[in-house]
């Protein structure tokens, strides 16, 4: 498993780099404004290492106690974005402008909503934003994820809870 993550993050690190310029990457718990992120290491250089059992341990000391996404960051840049991400409870669908985005399944269970329209909850109401006319999947350990620039996408529903790793790069120009 440890040899996949790392086979998996050492291709996407590769890809990542040969792309231009990513948004600012968010903070540790959640989603929210964060500071500009640093630039990608220079070709050449030395690959980026985290032990898997760091990266679980942040997680864990992050987690919310309400079940909010919890994330420990793999290696943040302006040009990619990867973290290991937990949710214990779905959020409401998102869309990343300029940004194709991989989800590999660690560990759990859920179901994911890709494609289709976004739908906004009335104002004041309790219900989170969801997916009209997407592609529903259940997703579980050792599955793959990839979400096309500005595509909407949702865990709908989490089995306990879920862990993957995230990543996100910027998608090519046309």
């Amino acid at each position: 498993m440890r040899t996949h993550v790392i086979l998996l993050l050492g291709s996407l690190f590769a890809v990542g780099s040969m792309v231009g310029a990513q948004q600012p990457a968010a903070g540790g718990r959640g989603r929210g404004a964060a500071p500009e992120a640093p630039p990608a290491p220079p070709a050449g250089s030395a690959g980026t290492y985290k032990a898997g059992t760091d990266l679980m341990e942040v997680l864990k000391k992050n987690m919310s106690p309400t079940g909010e996404m919890t994330t420990s960051a793999v290696s943040n840049t302006d040009q990619y974005r990867i973290n290991v991400v937990h949710r214990s409870k779905p959020a409401g669908a998102i869309a990343h402008p300029s940004n194709t985005e991989l989800h590999y399944i660690i560990e759990g269970s859920g179901t994911v909503v890709t494609g289709g329209t976004i739908k906004r909850p009335a104002a004041g109401s309790n219900q989170l934003a969801s997916i009209e006319g997407g592609v529903t999947k259940h997703v579980t350990k050792g599955d793959v994820v990839i979400i096309p620039e500005n595509s909407a996408h949702w865990y709908k529903e989490i089995d306990g809870q879920i862990t993957y790793l995230e990543v996100r790069w910027l998608a090519s120009k046309k």
